[in-house]
């Protein structure tokens, strides 16, 4: 049985405004970059300029740093930048920034590129294209550092790292020049090639950027550019010994691939002043084109119960908190995927959420009501019992007849349908059967009733779904007073669908699944994984406040229609909510479900 319907297409609602969109329109109103050239592939000012008119109206990219698994930030930032490049005739560019090579991984390299094909987008103007990589940059970054030397513009600096920190100053004292800050051009190249050889030992020495050690933004104190590092990287290996600092290194990137709109989160803003800098620099000495790209900040996602510190995410999986980065409860892409998140829930989760310049918080209601949304209209219904108990028909036999059925006391079993979804009769219907014992929620049944029940009790009728109406005629009991089984009797001529059904009026209607064609499932349902809306916020100990709760394994019963159903198929379990057969370990003969999300917000009712 499959878990997809066939999309009909409808025309898209329009693009809800906002700042980012604002810049772009301007942008394109004005032809800010319309003299652009493309050669195809990144490359310095001589490179493109031998090129053609750029045929991508914008070029956005995401730029993750290959150091561990996406998260929902990455999500939404992953959408704002393809879908503002789809929006607009654009290219949005996936690059890896590579720049720290002890950190850094081919394992998150094959995840991204993953994560971000399932969200549904490609990069680099074809479906077939190689992600781009930092680490490819790093010839023109040495040139870049080599041109800014030689005009003055960046130096050698040898003192330790405590000496340079003290002599930044603060927010209220203006930093101290370093004492190497005077060497000529000369011997700055000298030292500096004395760096890329080898010659000094690691953390000896930094080439910082000549700017001003008394200006506002600390950040334009000097800040480094190169440090010295042997570790070998992913990608170059032992090539380099040095290697650029992010922020040199990132806005270099941008141009070189011709970035029109640079998008980042909102920490990046004071590190703007610096980026305009180095542009305006490497333009003045002809290695790249104008005009530049420039930078954009939008506030990050705040996710109440969610904490996307990679450290953090980290020390949940080392510490085996959770059971590993792909865990269900886990605010990773890999885990949402494994939960039962679709590519659709994501992409309207950051169209609603919008994009805006402050910070804020945004409730975890609104991701799952996202994907409630999106599975609603696609999902197939199919019926568990996730507590089950049996119930025994009494009159089952007397009824139905006896020794010309398929049960295996000979009783009959009585063929039931439903349709696969409600709205979408073209799918057509599934097929399972009602016998003489039937498995219900123990919750179905209540001794004495609470006001409002309409369930089971003693001498009340219910209907069985897509099924017979039956009478509660009380529970069979253990010598300790535990209830075994739930007794019925079956009214006659009430089948569903058929003559007369209606004729005995019930107002509660309960599932079920046949003990006879019934399968067994695995269960595990997830709720939060934090019980405190802000884990680690003001510095708290976020592992203070796991939910205990968060994972329950169940046996459950399922109706026959999912037996053959695949890993990562979606349904909706009636009255339950929505699960998803789990990814990994679902198979043939092995069914496991996970909870993706009930069918409305419970949480703390």
């Amino acid at each position: 049985m499959s878990s997809s319907t066939e999309k009909k297409t409808a025309p898209e609602p329009p693009k809800v405004s906002n700042f980012l969109r604002q810049i772009i329109d301007h942008d394109l109103a004005a032809g800010t970059y319309a003299t652009r050239r493309w050669a195809g592939t990144p490359g310095d000012a001589a490179h493109h300029a031998a090129g053609q008119p750029d045929p991508a109206k914008i070029r956005t990219r995401f730029p993750p740093e290959p150091n561990g698994y996406l998260h929902i930030g990455h999500a939404k930032s992953i959408c704002i930048n393809f879908g503002l490049a789809r929006d607009y005739g654009g290219v949005c560019h996936l690059r890896f920034d590579d720049t720290n090579p002890e950190k850094e991984d081919t394992e998150y390299v094959n995840s991204i590129i993953d994560s971000v094909k399932w969200l549904g987008f490609d990069w680099n103007g074809s479906p077939d294209a190689a992600p781009y990589q930092a680490s490819d940059y790093f010839g023109f970054m040495y040139r870049a550092a080599e041109y800014l030397i030689e005009a003055g513009r960046a130096y050698v600096d040898e003192q330790t790292p405590e000496q340079m920190r003290a002599n930044r100053g603060d927010f209220g004292k203006p930093g101290v020049d370093s004492p190497f800050r005077a060497r000529t051009p000369a011997e700055n190249l000298a030292r500096f090639r004395e760096m890329r050889d080898g010659a000094h030992e690691d953390g000896s020495m930094v080439l910082r950027a000549k700017i001003a050690m008394d200006s506002p933004n600390i950040n334009m104190r000097d800040p480094a550019i190169y440090r010295i590092r042997r570790a070998t990287h992913h990608n170059t290996g032992d090539t380099w010994c040095i290697y650029p600092m992010y922020t040199f290194a990132h806005p270099i990137e941008d141009a070189l691939e011709q970035i029109t709109h640079s998008i980042c989160t909102l920490e990046f803003e004071d590190q703007r002043p610096f980026y305009d800098w180095l542009m305006e620099r490497l333009i003045e000495g002809g290695l790249l084109s104008a005009p530049p790209p420039k930078q954009y900040e939008f506030a990050r996602l705040n996710l109440t119960y969610v904490i996307t510190s990679k450290r953090k995410l980290a020390q949940l999986v080392y510490d085996h908190k959770v059971q590993g980065w792909d865990d269900p409860r886990m605010p990773t892409i890999v885990g949402l995927r494994r939960r039962g998140y679709t590519p659709e829930s994501l992409q309207l989760f950051a169209e609603r959420i919008g994009v805006t310049k402050s910070d804020s918080w945004i409730d975890y209601s609104t991701l799952e009501g996202c994907l409630r949304e999106t599975l609603d209209g696609n999902a197939p219904r199919a019926m568990a019992v996730l507590d089950p108990i049996k119930l025994v028909i009494e009159n089952w036999d007397e009824v139905m007849g006896v020794g010309k059925g398929a049960g295996e006391d000979g009783s009959v079993l009585d063929d039931c349908t439903a349709p696969v979804h409600p709205h979408h009769p073209e799918l057509g219907k599934r097929q399972f059967k009602m016998g003489k014992e039937v498995w219900i929620e123990r919750s179905d049944y209540e001794e004495v009733p609470s006001k409002g029940f309409f369930r089971l009790f003693p001498g009340n009728k219910v209907r069985l779904k897509y099924g017979h109406v039956i009478e509660c005629l009380g529970a069979t009991k253990n010598e300790a007073g535990e209830k075994t089984a739930i007794r019925a009797s079956l009214i006659p001529d009430t089948k569903s669908g058929t003559p007369g059904s209606d004729s005995v009026k019930v107002k509660g209607v309960i599932t079920w699944v046949g003990v006879n064609d019934g399968v067994q499932a695995e269960v595990r349902l997830y709720d939060r994984l934090f019980t405190d809306a802000q884990p680690d916020a003001g510095g708290k100990d976020f592992i203070e406040s796991l939910n205990p709760n968060s994972l329950k394994v169940i046996t459950a019963f399922v109706e026959p229609s999912l037996a053959t159903c695949s890993a990562d198929d979606k349904f909706q379990f009636e009255r339950h909510g929505y699960f998803v057969a789990d990814r990994v370990d679902h198979a043939a003969g092995k069914l496991v479900f996970n909870l993706a999300v009930g069918l409305k917000d419970s949480w703390g009712k």
